[in-house]
């Protein structure tokens, strides 16, 4: 009697890679360089040093790069020498909408400041009314002139907090 073929899923799905120190960016490139979408939110800041001004693109959330590969990829993303570990996202569309929401307010935001904020907070949910992030929803954690809204990443437990008029907001 001849065994059935074992089937594999191969639909990308979303995997977060938990890195080694400092080798967000190390992993970023080898999966470009190896035909893998990854996402790796970055900020700019701006350091001193002895007179001199440099700036540097840092992860917007520190040892995480966000992987859409088909489950069968994530051992050679692991194999990389740069990943600690491959975490498997349970609820890949709520993920997705996040995750969105915070590359778009990343990348288009140039008017707001972006920081990592390491705790989410209960807070409003609101919608960002007008401006460059339109539509972008997250949780308000303090309002009086200027507003923080945090742009969660429940699976991780971080966000990404925009400073930004509270006349922008409205209730989501």
């Amino acid at each position: 009697m001849k065994r059935p073929e074992p089937t594999f899923n191969t639909a990308p799905q979303w995997f977060v890679a938990h890195t080694r120190p400092r080798a967000e960016k190390k992993l970023a490139s080898y999966c470009d360089r190896e035909g893998f979408t990854s996402e790796l939110p970055t900020i700019r800041t701006v350091r001193r040093y002895r007179g001199k001004v440099c700036a540097f693109d840092n992860p917007l959330f520190p040892g995480y790069v966000f992987l859409r590969i088909s489950p069968v990829s994530k051992q050679k993303v692991f194999q990389s020498d740069y990943c600690a570990r491959i975490i498997q996202v349970t609820y890949q569309q709520e993920f997705d909408a996040q995750l969105r929401d915070i590359l778009y307010a990343v990348r288009h935001a140039n008017d707001c400041e972006i920081v990592m904020a390491p705790q989410i907070k209960e807070g409003t949910r609101v919608r960002i009314k007008y401006g460059p992030l339109a539509g972008v929803e997250g949780i308000v954690t303090k309002r009086d002139g200027i507003a923080i809204v945090h742009l969660q990443l429940d699976f991780i437990g971080q966000a990404a907090a925009i400073k930004i008029d509270a006349t922008q907001l409205e209730p989501s």
